[in-house]
């Protein structure tokens, strides 16, 4: 009877109707993936197979396909948004079940964790205290708490010292007051054991051809190891720096920090017969800070910064790839789990094999393409009509059949 030939196309059209609406329906739902409908004829066969003059019994829905095509990126205000430009898929906990989304829309919790709406925290490869990255992963966090200050220890002098300004006299006494008792100066900020910051000025005194004396002062007092003299510094005829170097700085801050030394480095500082200039001037001390924002590379590492200027790196994102994505089930809210089907996820870095790059500040929309749902529709629709008719026609040539008398 063609009327369950008919009800199977009838069955098989609006099954198609549901999933283009659907489709239609996340058309602007971040990450969504569009899928397709594939059909199989039905035959009725026996062990012996199907006899050539067998006619097909309808049609059924062999496969929901899902289309883990590349969709359009926009950007966003929010650092935390992540897209991925290509096969990947970020790693989110959910309380130790491990789900796969393209959704990159990410905020913080209460507890400084990284989450999406569902509250799934982000997976990353994990950094050491020493900034680098390691194998393991776990959850990325947020620490707001203060960074603890570090006192300076070294300096790095870059300066060129001019070899043809005049030599002091002996007889003029170094004074800080007194301009004409030293040859040039400059000035840099360092940090006792408390992040108290505390100006350290160096003042050169050309004492003869090729020698130099620095004085070294903190806060107005005198802090060379030397005092109350200079510390020499002396160089050759060709300008290189030959003896002097390093010197250092000892003092006591007031405010119960910590007493300091600190090495003075000047071997990357040079006498020239060009103005006095300063090329570089580093030291490693920094102030207490606040977590300020994070940055993150388009290879997914994690940089945090602070207010005081430092930064750590925190970790790197870490992306799952799957041998076929399609064999991996919908979980709704965007995410998909591991399925036999689908293999074991791959995980790597961004920029990996086939794991793409991340963009921060961006969102990955939904790849559907509205014109051409739009015209699945229609066909759907006539489909749909078109078995409608059938078994119209089936019942008025069953009708006649019953009226014969």
């Amino acid at each position: 009877m063609p009327f369950r030939t008919a009800l199977s196309g009838l069955n098989a059209a609006s099954a198609e109707l549901r999933i283009i609406g659907n489709n239609v329906a996340n058309a602007g739902t971040t990450g969504f993936k569009e899928s397709r409908a594939e059909f199989a004829d039905i035959f009725a066969t026996s062990n012996l197979g199907v006899t050539a003059n067998a006619i097909g019994t309808g049609v059924r829905v062999s496969s929901v396909s899902q289309q883990f095509t590349q969709g359009n990126i926009g950007f966003t205000d929010n650092n935390l948004d992540l897209a991925i430009s290509g096969q990947g898929f970020m790693i989110m906990n959910d309380n130790g079940t491990n789900a796969y989304t393209r959704a990159g829309a990410l905020g913080v919790d209460r507890n400084g964790f990284v989450v999406n709406n569902q509250q799934q925290q982000l997976t990353i490869f994990q950094a050491d205290a020493s900034g680098n990255i390691t194998g393991a992963t776990g959850p990325l966090q947020l620490d707001r708490s203060d960074i603890a200050p570090a006192a300076t220890t070294t300096v790095d002098v870059q300066a060129n010292l001019d070899a043809s300004a005049p030599v002091i006299p002996a007889a003029t006494t170094f004074s800080p007051a007194d301009a004409s008792s030293y040859t040039n100066s400059t000035s840099l900020t360092i940090f006792d054991s408390l992040g108290s910051p505390h100006l350290s000025t160096m003042y050169f005194r050309k004492t003869a051809d090729n020698a130099w004396d620095v004085y070294q002062y903190v806060d107005g007092n005198q802090v060379n190891a030397a005092a109350p003299g200079g510390d020499p510094i002396t160089f050759d005829n060709t300008g290189a720096i030959t003896g002097g170097s390093p010197t250092s700085m000892t003092f006591t801050p007031t405010g119960g920090a910590s007493a300091m030394t600190v090495s003075v480095d000047f071997n990357n500082t040079s006498q020239f017969g060009s103005p006095f200039s300063v090329n570089a001037l580093t030291q490693d001390g920094f102030a207490t800070g606040r977590l300020s924002g994070i940055d993150i590379s388009d290879t997914g590492v994690i940089t945090s910064r602070f207010t005081n200027g430092q930064s750590r790196t925190l970790g790197q994102i870490a992306i799952a790839t799957f041998n076929n994505s399609q064999g991996l089930r919908q979980l709704g809210d965007t995410s998909w789990a591991e399925t036999f089907d689908s293999g074991a996820p791959l995980v790597g870095a961004p920029g990996t094999g086939a794991a793409g790059l991340i963009q921060s500040g961006a969102l990955e929309g939904s790849n559907v393409d509205l014109t051409k749902e739009l015209v699945s529709m229609i066909t759907a629709q006539r489909n749909f009509q078109a078995n409608a008719q059938v078994i119209t026609t089936a019942d008025t040539i069953t009708q006649t059949i019953i009226n014969i008398r």
